[in-house]
């Protein structure tokens, strides 16, 4: 179970004060010594990340952060890495010291609860006070479960359990397939895997794992096969597949081995429905007919590869933009958890797959873009609008081809 993708885990976050007992919830809740503790205000200094099991939800990840009332200069990167934690919060706990609630506190609670994200409380210390009847009233009120702990002992950790199993939103519990409803029992899916010096050596990369795992959960059968390799094995089959799946740097020559009458996308363009939003990546990707040279794009990776030869974000999609555009685009490139603040100052935001993360901080970054004016697209709509097989990648998704065909009939 250690070995679950972050991304297949529920994200648990601890926010409080500093010196509340965060780390000693983290501690008690997966009986380990995960976290220092210690009587010394900010001794958390970065978000530390403990992978476990926590039944009946299965893989999580608590994210246990450091106080965000920390000062200085030093204190303000610390904070700002605590805030980064609340775009990929699914469940937020809020720990304070039982009888100090404050305004404090109640920020902590706004700011989780205009990102919808389900919270829990708890009120820790409670051998040396207990919280004060108004606070409690007022958390029910917000349906925000309240919790009493003494983590330091270990005492109401079965408690808390309990209000985070509650608290699991019901997306996560009965998470959508990320290809396994385009497939269909004893159907064939045919995945187009190129091998080139990005490639991992022995192994395939996690999209590709994920779709083989998703389509052989619905008894549907896959057959995997480099780009060269398509149309020779196109031929021997006896039937035409239900769904050919492409890596997106290999869309057009996929698309010319495929038969038209054969439904075409990709992995990029799969986990753009699973991880955020189809229909507004589409939307983004079509603010590519906008761009004119000296545009400024950013380009936004979740892992923190290293780039190799012709890297996808750093070299293919600039230069299909440049062409598209028809002069130089002003790119920037962000990775991991970093994001800019200034986003206004960008025409597109373009995201790769996100395949390391949860679905909330796909959203919360398509939700900061919408805020900012910003259109966003992902790797795969990008390549195949500036390729020209835009409509015919969106085939397999009904929803998110009419967003473009209306899109189209109303220019």
């Amino acid at each position: 179970m250690e070995k679950t993708p972050k991304g297949f885990r529920l994200h648990i976050g601890l926010f409080g004060r500093r010196n509340v007992g965060k780390s000693s919830v983290l501690n008690a809740l997966t009986r380990q010594q995960v976290s220092i503790v210690s009587d010394v205000a900010g001794t958390t200094t970065d978000p530390v990340e403990k992978p476990m099991e926590l039944l009946p939800i299965g893989p999580v990840l608590f994210i246990d952060t450091a106080g965000v009332d920390d000062v200085g200069a030093l204190g303000a990167l610390r904070v700002a890495k605590t805030r980064q934690a609340f775009d990929r919060t699914d469940v937020g706990v809020i720990v304070v010291e039982a009888g100090t609630w404050s305004e404090f506190e109640d920020r902590l609670l706004a700011e989780l609860a205009q990102r919808e994200t389900p919270t829990v409380v708890v009120f820790n210390k409670c051998d040396l006070s207990e919280p004060r009847a108004d606070v409690l009233a007022r958390l029910a009120e917000a349906k925000a479960p309240a919790v009493r702990m003494v983590a330091s002992r270990g005492e109401g950790i079965l408690d808390l359990r309990e209000a985070l199993v509650r608290a699991a939103p019901e997306e996560f519990i009965n998470a959508p397939r990320l290809v396994g409803d385009l497939v269909g029992a004893g159907e064939l899916a045919v995945l187009v895997v190129p091998i080139d010096l990005e490639a991992p050596k022995g192994r395939l990369i996690l999209p590709q794992v994920q779709s083989i795992r998703d389509l052989l959960d619905v008894d549907a059968c896959c057959l995997v096969v480099k780009e060269r390799e398509l149309r020779d094995a196109m031929d021997r089959l006896k039937r035409p597949p239900a769904l050919v799946v492409t890596d997106s740097q290999a869309f057009l020559k996929v698309a010319a081995d495929t038969p038209p009458d054969v439904p075409l996308t990709s992995f990029s363009i799969l986990f753009a429905r699973a991880k955020g939003d189809l229909c507004e990546f589409v939307r983004g990707a079509m603010a590519i007919e906008t761009l004119r040279p000296g545009d400024r794009v950013l380009i936004a990776e979740s892992c923190t590869h290293h780039p190799i030869g012709d890297d996808i974000g750093r070299v293919k999609i600039p230069r299909w933009l440049t062409q598209y555009v028809g002069g130089k685009l002003l790119i920037d490139t962000t990775q991991g958890h970093d994001f800019p603040e200034n986003l206004p100052e960008y025409k597109l935001v373009i995201h790769c797959g996100g395949c390391m993360w949860n679905r909330r901080e796909m959203l919360s970054r398509i939700l900061r873009c919408r805020k900012a004016g910003v259109p966003i697209a992902n790797y795969g709509l990008t390549i195949a609008y500036t390729l020209g097989i835009f409509e015919r990648a969106l085939g397999p998704f009904p929803a998110a081809l009419e967003v473009y065909r209306q899109a189209n009939r109303t220019r």
